[in-house]
């Protein structure tokens, strides 16, 4: 078998029908590609998670008429790109239908909602709902909330109301460690997963997550922890005891609880996720 022998650039010109001075052609910027360009690298500096596309309609609002192609090409060419951050594994489980409890104490949600001090400085919330007398158990603003923190909380609340049958989450790292595993387990409480990126397998935390930060994350301005603390807890009582729930026919959920340990819960009451 004969070897392949290398032919010289003037000859493979040639045969290709092209000049010499084309193949060594290498295009240079325009002084306005330049400028623009620095301008994506601004952008995508100052906004590491934007690719091209939000960084064109950035250039769009500022005033350019853009192709995006254009854009992509000299995103490429400065060697810009979004890192695809590695997604969590979550635990693999089956879709159950969210059904209303009969019962107080059957079921508790718990989620995390975050909001922000006048500072800036980021605060967890740990927010924990009976799904049957829609009670807000307890509301818990911190700097931080491992694990650990969960199951002491969850500790105090069940010794002031007894503990439930079960607990529902989402997949959060804070509620599917060792922590609050072997807390449920030593409880005889069964935690009950959500499936990733499906809140609406927990609809009754969600909304109530979402009448929380309406009513009261949006209307108050946090100078210090404490005083997230002490707003966050006026709130709760008022939304425990004076706030008319619609789906408890306008009773709160204080009332509700009452009734029901009264034996006085009419029976036709549909399961109802409005308030």
């Amino acid at each position: 078998m004969r070897a392949k022998t290398a032919i010289s650039e003037r000859r493979a010109c040639r045969l290709a029908g092209i000049s010499r001075s084309v193949l060594r052609y290498a295009p240079r910027q325009s002084a306005e590609e330049m400028q623009l360009q620095q301008q994506i690298i601004n952008h995508a500096q100052l906004r590491r998670r934007f690719g091209y596309r939000r960084i064109h309609a950035l250039l769009r609002r500022d005033g350019h008429t853009i192709n995006h192609k254009r854009v992509y090409r000299l995103y490429h060419d400065a060697g810009l790109a979004v890192r695809r951050r590695k997604r969590r594994q979550g635990v693999a489980v089956e879709r159950e239908a969210l059904e209303l409890p009969s019962a107080p104490d059957q079921v508790w949600s718990m989620d995390f909602v975050m909001d922000a001090l006048a500072s800036g400085r980021r605060i967890k919330i740990l927010t924990i709902v009976d799904d049957f007398t829609k009670e807000a158990i307890d509301v818990v603003p911190e700097q931080g909330i491992s694990g650990q923190r969960v199951t002491r909380i969850l500790e105090q609340a069940g010794r002031f109301r007894g503990f439930p049958q079960a607990i529902r989450t989402d997949q959060g790292p804070e509620f599917t460690g060792k922590a609050l595993d072997q807390w449920a387990y030593e409880h005889g409480i069964d935690l009950k997963l959500i499936q990733p990126g499906k809140p609406t397998q927990n609809a009754y935390i969600e909304s109530f997550n979402g009448r929380f930060r309406d009513e009261c994350l949006n209307e108050h301005w946090f100078t210090s922890l404490n005083h997230a603390r002490e707003e966050i807890a006026a709130w709760r009582r008022d939304y425990n005891e004076q706030r008319p729930h619609s789906a408890l026919d306008y009773r709160t959920p204080a009332e509700f609880a009452a009734a029901n340990r009264q034996r006085e819960v009419p029976e036709d009451r549909e399961p109802d996720l409005a308030e």
